[in-house]
């Protein structure tokens, strides 16, 4: 990379992109895993299976199962943010400089 586009103090300029900031390269990246995605499940039919249960028999079995635990994990690790979510001011220590103005009711 020249040094002219970069500026004195180290930071990027806008025009400064890299390969992944490119959507066609992400496409590819996507197209690329689900071809290897493809190849793997294709290799499942090829080989011979010692399975401790006849589920593990069925062709696909074990990216089923990937896919299914990883879609659960995701949905609890979602039910469980609503659960444990705390307020942005949690950690902060209170301010004893700070005075809030009393709550004015309609009536006021």
């Amino acid at each position: 990379m020249s040094d002219d586009r970069r500026r004195a103090d180290g930071d990027r300029e806008p025009d400064d992109r890299h390969w992944l900031d490119e959507p066609r390269n992400v496409t590819r990246i996507v197209y690329g895993l689900a071809a290897l995605c493809a190849l793997a499940l294709l290799a499942d039919l090829f080989y011979s299976k010692h399975p401790y249960f006849s589920v593990e028999r069925w062709p696909g079995f074990y990216a089923v199962f990937g896919f299914v635990a990883s879609v659960t994990l995701v949905l609890t690790a979602k039910g469980l943010r609503r659960l444990l979510r705390r307020d942005e001011d949690y950690y902060e220590p209170p301010d004893p400089d700070r005075h809030e103005a009393p709550e004015r009711g309609p009536d006021d």
